[in-house]
């Protein structure tokens, strides 16, 4: 059934209206919604497993060796190792600023209990919930590596910058500033190339830490010590003062779109020495990367990402955008037709319009069919 012209021109109207609507939509949901999944989620829980890379050099140092009343220090070898982080959200965290709390340990799983735990701290930093980086505050974050005597973390206050547990959304091929948990310090990362991880395609960052002397960061116990040269296993006579250094060569493989960290991977190595160019007594040696479980469920959380932002940054415009347009066109249509006159069909009975050399119908009601010759008149008068 036909519309009528108020109809149409309603109808017209109301399309007009929704095509509007959906291309306002399609235009704005990439910048409102992506914008929102570009932040960090408030309730980030993520463990992530290292262990040491089979078939390469794993040297831990015996501490009790260094103690014991006799003998050089002890260096043991293929010692398995197992580093843990466990990363949640803290308060203060709000719209845009979030706090990340990092527990991280390395074990050596050859050794139970207490013996087995070679490092143990707890991180915290607030970052921007969009580019990753610690805020502009002073401090914006502290480090724990000790406990009081109830055994609650002593944390020192540390001012952190540069990136550290995620990469930004679209990262891109560049050096980024890292900072690094045990020098304390930023250092670049470096891009090395893009890679692939299991199907995902990757970006390969490396970063390289000198040679840094623990003791000038924290002057703990630990990283300075002195022992006769013999206990240290060094030539000499007399004490010899050692501090504890730390070099680093960390790798990490980060999905661009998302900024996942999908595999990190370090080469430790901790020694002591009075110099940092001359390693001479081995603390740690070990090359810990993410296990397959880890990366796996890393690249689970950065295809759901992937997912997300392809459906409201490309899907839903795209499709919101077609839509919009075809509403567009059949309301501009339909407003057009129904502005325009429609001529009034012609009524039964009518007078027709004389064509040229036509004549009207007879009195009788009767019309002539133009074809017919006209009707002869005869006089009939008689004379």
């Amino acid at each position: 059934m036909a519309l009528s012209a108020g109809t149409r021109r309603t109808v017209a109207c109301l399309l007009v209206g929704l095509g509007a609507l959906l291309i306002v939509a399609a235009l704005l949901i990439p910048t409102y919604t992506v914008g929102k999944l570009a932040k960090t989620p408030l309730d980030l829980e993520i463990t992530t497993i290292a262990t040491n890379q089979p078939g390469e050099e794993s040297l831990v140092l015996d501490s009790k060796s260094l103690t014991a009343p006799e003998g050089a220090a002890k260096i043991d070898s293929n010692v398995p190792l197992v580093s843990q982080r466990f990363l949640t959200v803290e308060e203060p965290s709000d719209a845009t600023e979030m706090t990340v709390q990092a527990g991280q340990t390395l074990r050596r799983i050859d050794k139970q209990g207490d013996t087995g735990l070679l490092t143990a701290t707890i991180d915290r930093v607030t970052i921007d919930r969009k580019t990753g980086e610690p805020v502009d505050k002073n401090p914006n974050g502290s480090i724990a590596v000790t406990v009081n005597k109830e055994l609650q973390p002593v944390a020192d206050p540390v001012q952190h910058t540069g990136l550290q547990y995620r990469f930004p959304i679209g990262t891109e091929a560049k050096t980024y500033p890292y900072f690094d948990l045990n020098a304390r310090k930023t250092f670049d990362i470096n891009y090395v190339g893009e890679a692939e991880i299991n199907s995902m395609k990757v970006y390969h960052f490396q970063q390289t830490i000198p040679a840094t002397n623990l003791n000038d960061v924290v002057p703990a116990p630990t990283n300075k010590l002195t022992f006769p040269a013999a206990k240290w296993g060094v030539p000499g006579e007399g004490d010899i003062t050692m501090s504890r250094w730390y070099t680093n060569t960390r790798d990490v493989w980060v999905e661009p779109e998302t900024g996942t960290v999908i595999k990190g991977g370090e080469q430790l190595h901790l020694f002591y020495a009075r110099s940092g160019d001359k390693p001479e007594v081995t603390a740690l040696k070990s090359h810990i990367v993410f296990d397959e479980n880890t990366i796996e469920s890393q690249i689970a959380v950065a295809k759901e990402n992937i997912d997300k932002l392809s459906l409201y940054g490309r899907i839903m415009p795209i499709v919101l955008g077609v839509l919009g347009v075809i509403a567009l066109i059949v309301g501009v249509f339909l407003g057009v037709r129904g502005g325009g006159s429609t001529p009034a069909p012609a009524r039964s009975g009518g007078p027709l319009s004389q064509r040229p050399g036509g004549t009207a119908p007879a009195a009788g009601g009767s019309r002539r069919v133009d074809n017919d010759p006209p009707t002869e008149q005869i006089n009939i008068t008689k004379p």
